[in-house]
Formats: C-alpha cells, sequence, structure tokens
C-alpha cells in the first residue's frame, strides 16, 4: 500500500479541497494552519445560518466536540447530515468521549449520521464502542492504542466508518484491514490541538480518496512529520513552527524512507 500514498499526499497539494471545519475554540488556529500546511483550504464556521450551505461548496466536513456547547452541536448535526445527502466525507473527533454523560449523548447522536472516519486516543475510541475498560483523563488517553483495536473494529462494523486509533502506533481499521504507522513523537503530546490538526488533515486527504487510503494517508503524513519535525525542535514551541514546515515542504524521498508502515 505505501507506493499508494504519496499520490494521495500530493493530490491535496494539486487540488487544494476546501475543508470545512466545526471544531474547538483552543485549536482552531492551529487547524486551520495545518490544513494550509498540507496544501487544502479551510472553512472555520458553525453558523445554523449557512452550515448545511456550505456543504455544498466544501469536499469534507471535520467535527471535533472538544469545546462543546448546544448550539454548537446543533451546528455539527445539521452540517454532518447535510454532508451525508450530498455524499461528502466527513470525519468526527470525539475528544473526551466518555468524560460526561452530556458528551457521550452527543456523541451517540452523531454516530447515527454514520461519520466516514472517526479518529481519537485508545481511551475515547473505548468510550465510544462503550468498552469501560479504561478511565478517560480529559482529553489525554490512559490506554494504549493497541488495546483499542477491538473497539475500533466494533465501531467499524457498526457504523460502516474507518476508525482511526491514536497512540504510540498508529492504528487505523476497516471492515477487513489494518494498518499499523510506527511513526511520530512523544513530544507531540506536549502541544495542544496536535490530534485535533491531525483529524483535520484526515478531511483533507478523505476529499480526495477513499477512506481506508485517506485515513491511512493522513495518519502516516501527520505522525511522520510530527516524527521529523521533533527532530531538533528545542521544545513544543518550536516543534509547532517545525511542524507546519515540515508539512508542508515534506518530499516523497522522506516521506519514503522514514514511514514505518505495516497493513495487516
Amino acid at each position: 500500500m505505501q507506493q499508494l500514498l504519496w499520490p494521495l499526499v500530493q493530490a491535496v497539494r494539486t487540488q487544494s479541497p476546501l475543508v470545512h471545519n466545526i471544531t474547538n475554540l483552543v485549536v482552531m488556529n492551529n487547524t486551520a494552519n495545518a490544513l494550509l500546511a498540507v496544501g487544502a483550504s479551510p472553512i472555520m464556521a458553525h453558523a445554523h445560518a449557512e452550515v448545511a450551505q456550505l456543504q455544498t461548496i466544501c469536499q469534507a466536513l471535520v467535527l471535533n466536540i472538544g469545546t462543546l456547547d448546544e448550539y454548537w452541536v446543533e451546528a455539527m448535526l445539521q452540517a454532518a447530515a447535510a454532508a451525508n445527502a450530498l455524499g461528502r466525507p466527513w470525519v468526527l473527533d470525539p475528544v473526551g468521549a466518555g468524560a460526561t454523560a452530556y458528551r457521550d449523548d452527543v456523541l451517540r447522536q452523531l454516530l447515527a449520521l454514520r461519520p466516514t472516519i472517526i479518529r481519537g486516543n485508545a481511551s475515547e475510541i473505548l468510550a465510544l464502542a462503550r468498552h469501560h475498560t479504561t478511565a478517560t483523563k480529559g482529553v489525554d488517553s490512559t490506554a494504549a492504542s493497541t488495546e483499542a483495536v477491538t473497539a475500533a473494529r466494533q465501531l467499524s462494523a457498526q457504523w460502516g466508518s474507518v476508525v482511526c486509533v491514536s497512540g504510540e502506533t498508529d492504528i487505523v481499521v476497516d471492515g477487513t484491514r489494518r494498518a499499523d504507522i510506527a511513526n511520530g513523537s512523544p513530544l507531540l503530546t506536549r502541544v495542544t490541538g496536535m490530534g485535533c490538526s491531525a483529524s483535520a488533515v484526515l478531511g483533507a486527504l478523505a476529499a480526495v480518496a477513499p477512506p481506508f487510503e485517506a485515513a491511512v494517508a493522513g495518519v502516516a503524513l501527520f505522525s511522520l512529520s510530527g516524527e521529523l519535525a521533533a527532530t531538533g525542535a528545542a521544545g513544543p514551541g518550536s516543534l509547532q513552527v517545525r511542524l507546519l514546515d515540515t508539512l508542508h515542504s515534506l518530499t516523497e524521498a522522506e516521506f519514503t524512507a522514514h514511514l514505518r508502515l505495516r497493513v495487516w
């Protein structure tokens, strides 16, 4: 599969898909800049009067529940329904799944609209699949990605979604396939919004490729870029700058040489 991924990264750069994000207040700037760096175009909007119409001009939708309120939830539901009606792919980032009953109720409503791709950490995926075998620590995971493979497969089977579990090794599953991407850096966990930015990048790839291939390419691009950016970074601050630069300038030779991918 590896030889199929770089052309998808290039497709984002050449096609510059428009990606609509209803995301959390903490990460809007990070998310928009990550999309611009990979070659996509971001829209950040949540007004009820326009979210459905926006789907007619956007190629993908990303929903991130990090900072919920009732108004934004209704905007997400309207946008996802409109994306489905138009056949547009959409990504769900279930930030903090399992932390509160309200958050879980919102996620039940969004899952019923069958997201194209779900991307979260292991604790979030376990909670989303209602495998209450681990505790949620805010937006951080208390479980390894390998512990959530069964839950990810359950979600994929139930909702028809491709499911990505982030961790030391990122894992992507659909009904029959599994891909493990062993790139990344622990320093990424010291910067807020890295997972949210990764979800947005998945949206850009979903705009140009089938869901499983898009998810693998997006995870590979972001994790590998994070790994390379962390090399020589003085700390979290310089990592952010280096990550954007790497997402923008990554070459095929670097991608091929450094990607650690296993497809089952």
